[in-house]
């Protein structure tokens, strides 16, 4: 068919598919369901469901910014006395969507515990430090926080004593659950940021077909019939194929190359395993540790069997759990569990692994053929589904 829309039905997966999208929209724990058939219709239909979501997507006439949907949020509290946390794993956009924040705010400044003789005055003379960076100013961001080990009980003397508003971001939920909040109890707030979702990312790559999403997405939950224009169609379905492929992270969006982006994966995993690896666990040595996150991704949507996991990695049946949720509080994977009315049988059964980027996730498995060649393609589309109610801030269950 060429020219004109073309008439294309969603598939009918039946009182589950509906379900699903039903407590999508309603805000409730999902299932997930193994959709390893009609792939292109599954994708299409995505296309429109993430768009269900509310996910805004701005344009910045300066460096062609793109706000993240959680700018809205912090929005919100913007001038509430609350200290507001941005956490997610590393390179996912924290320090520019915070400098695109503080650039717009009058007497604000941005600081980064990278820099040594800041990090040194804040942990050894917090009083300089307040008289250098807080009196000064009503907005205060601080990226990196993760590099102070006393940051919460600093932190906390600052906001008992002074009324600016202050902003941190750190690349470990572990850091903010074991050296801050337990001094913030009641006056943080925190919120992830993740890898891009689909329609963010559609901003970078071409605003029109963002836009005919968004205004689309009626037609899936008015009609089973959604026409789209064929060549339009091909392009979609090309781009979410490059999204779910090579992931979400920015600098991988904005790379034109395939080879390119491999390579940034591979330097986002490597700085992992440099920085948050290395500064949190102390490992003398990485193999254990990337062996279980190499079969954990081999096994992408599947149940975890945390006996073979310890025979496979040599690790003990406890380092294993202890290391899942290490995985976890630096947002490499997921654990998601089974959904029982009976909430003992919810807890007592193993829970699934779904990776927050697919793109890191095939990197670590070797894996970036096109979704027809790949031999775990419904996992996969799984597991994309998985990114996208995640990214909404809701809590999946299978």
């Amino acid at each position: 068919m060429t020219g004109g829309p073309a008439e294309l039905d969603t598939p009918d997966f039946g009182q589950g598919f509906l379900l699903l999208l039903f407590m999508i929209v309603s805000f409730v724990s999902i299932p997930l369901l193994n959709f390893s058939t009609a792939k292109r219709q599954i994708v299409l239909t995505f296309l429109a469901l993430c768009a269900k979501i509310n996910v805004i997507v701005k344009f910045s006439t300066m460096d062609k910014y793109i706000s993240r949907k959680l700018e809205k949020e912090i929005n919100k509290y913007i001038d509430g006395p609350e200290i507001i946390a941005v956490v997610g794993p590393r390179q996912c956009g924290k320090t520019t969507m915070l400098r695109h924040i503080a650039e717009r705010l009058d007497k604000s400044i941005f600081l980064s515990f990278e820099d040594q003789e800041v990090l040194e005055t804040f942990e050894t003379n917090i009083k300089q430090f307040a008289e250098l960076y807080i009196n000064k100013y009503k907005y205060v961001f601080i990226d990196e926080f993760q590099y102070s080990r006393i940051g919460g009980k600093q932190l906390k003397f600052l906001y008992d004593l002074h009324h600016t508003k202050i902003f941190i971001s750190g690349s470990s939920a572990i850091d903010l659950t074991i050296n801050a909040v337990k001094y913030l109890v009641g006056r943080v707030l925190i919120m992830n940021l993740y890898p891009l979702d689909f329609i963010e990312f559609l901003g970078y790559k071409n605003k029109k077909y963002q836009e005919y999403i968004i205004n689309s997405q009626s037609q899936l939950f008015e009609s089973k019939t959604i026409k789209i224009n064929e060549g339009w169609h091909k392009e979609l379905l090309s781009l979410y194929e490059e999204y779910i492929v090579f992931g979400g992270y920015p600098r991988i969006v904005l790379e034109t190359d395939n080879q390119a982006k491999i390579k940034k994966l591979k330097d986002i995993y490597n700085t992992y395993f440099l920085r948050d690896v290395k500064d949190f666990l102390g490992l003398t040595s990485n193999y254990k540790l990337s062996k279980l996150i190499k079969l954990l991704a081999l096994q992408m949507g599947k149940t975890v069997d945390y006996n073979q996991l310890a025979t496979q990695t040599g690790f003990s049946h406890v380092s294993v759990k202890k290391y899942l949720n290490f995985l976890e509080q630096t947002f490499i994977c997921n654990l998601i569990t089974p959904y029982y009315t009976n909430k003992i049988s919810e807890i007592v059964k193993n829970p699934r692994v779904y990776f927050l980027d697919t793109g890191l996730r095939n990197h670590i498995a070797g894996d970036f053929n096109a979704i027809e060649e790949r031999s775990d393609s419904g996992f996969f589309l799984e597991n994309a589904i998985f990114q996208q109610i995640i990214k909404r801030g809701l809590v999946p269950q299978y």
